[in-house]
């Protein structure tokens, strides 16, 4: 496949890990990267500067391809723990810098000069162009569908993407709601020229720090068996359902300030679920594309499976679209 997403960052599929925090490790990020997609080790989450350090080259010692670590800006962040691992990937000079959550100007004033590629994460047209305009190389627009932190505004994903290709010049690559090779044919129609899964790759044999209860929870749900939290503090996010998740939404409804909320939204709580399969005791991230999920394939297994069944949908497109008629 070639689209400027495959040229600009060398894979040969536009196929993008998601950050997945907690869960984008080296093994994971590795599989994805060799499998011709661009896999990402999590910056945030690892903590120090130490620990990303070492999984940037565990990463190199399993792959040659490129890869990506994700940084996921805190909208408090004063500079200090953010800035240290920013310049540890400046330092170990890695291909891809992705971006998600607040401004992330700091960082693209900061890496100007060094080489390295740039996605970030938006959730509507405003925040497309003003990537754009900061110099990012790609765009990564995630429709209400998705799992984890959402935009504001519950747009899906077959408005939101055609919004964004229309409003930049950049590739667009669409997320939300796509987890098989139906879902990138389809985000090729809308004009993305590639695609960001994260709920699919933790349901994968390489995603070794998910717990085995939480990836069964995923293949056990329905599309139906989401609900968003964090609605009420401005920063929604999707979750798997349960009666963790439905007294976060409770306490939100009867007012609950951040301060209240703080213990049981916190990064302890989502480690019980995923990394414990505490399934009562804390909550996981997930996207509607559960429905979809029905295997807990290699990455590998994965990519050839999307790319088989693309390239049939492509068939039946080309059938449908060469019977038509005109009077």
């Amino acid at each position: 496949m070639k689209t400027r997403v495959t040229e600009i960052f060398g894979i040969r599929f536009p196929i993008i890990q998601g950050g997945l925090a907690y869960l984008a490790c080296a093994e994971l990020a590795a599989a994805v990267s060799n499998a011709g997609g661009l896999g990402q080790i999590t910056a945030a989450t690892l903590g120090t500067p130490d620990r990303l350090r070492a999984e940037i080259r565990k990463v190199r010692t399993m792959t040659d391809q490129p890869f990506g670590v994700n940084f996921a800006i805190a909208k408090h962040d004063n500079g200090g723990k953010y800035q240290a691992l920013l310049e540890v990937a400046i330092e170990e000079k890695v291909p891809v810098i992705s971006l998600t959550g607040a401004n992330p100007q700091p960082v693209f004033e900061r890496i100007k000069g060094e080489d390295i590629r740039t996605l970030v994460l938006v959730a509507g047209v405003r925040q497309a162009q003003k990537a754009e305009a900061l110099g990012a190389d790609a765009i990564m627009a995630v429709g209400q569908e998705g799992g984890g932190h959402l935009g504001r505004d519950d747009i899906g994903t077959m408005v939101l993407i055609p919004r964004v290709v229309d409003s930049v010049s950049i590739p667009v690559l669409a997320s939300g709601g796509i987890g098989d090779g139906r879902g990138l044919l389809a985000a090729f129609s809308l004009g993305a020229e590639g695609i960001e899964m994260g709920t699919r790759f933790i349901a994968t044999q390489e995603c070794i720090h998910a717990n085995e209860k939480y990836k069964q929870a995923i293949l056990q749900a329905k599309e139906t068996d989401t609900v968003v939290i964090k609605r009420t503090l401005g920063s929604p996010g999707r979750v798997l359902k349960n009666d963790f998740a439905m007294n976060i939404i409770e306490r939100e409804e009867e007012g609950a300030t951040y301060e209240e909320l703080r213990d049981v939204i916190s990064g302890e709580a989502n480690l019980e679920y995923i990394y414990d399969g505490n399934l009562a005791g804390g909550f996981g991230w997930a996207g509607q594309v559960i429905g979809l999920i029905n295997s807990i394939p290699s990455v590998q297994e994965l990519f050839n499976e999307m790319i088989t069944t693309a390239e049939a949908g492509l068939s039946r497109i080309e059938t449908i679209m060469g019977n038509r008629t005109y009077s």
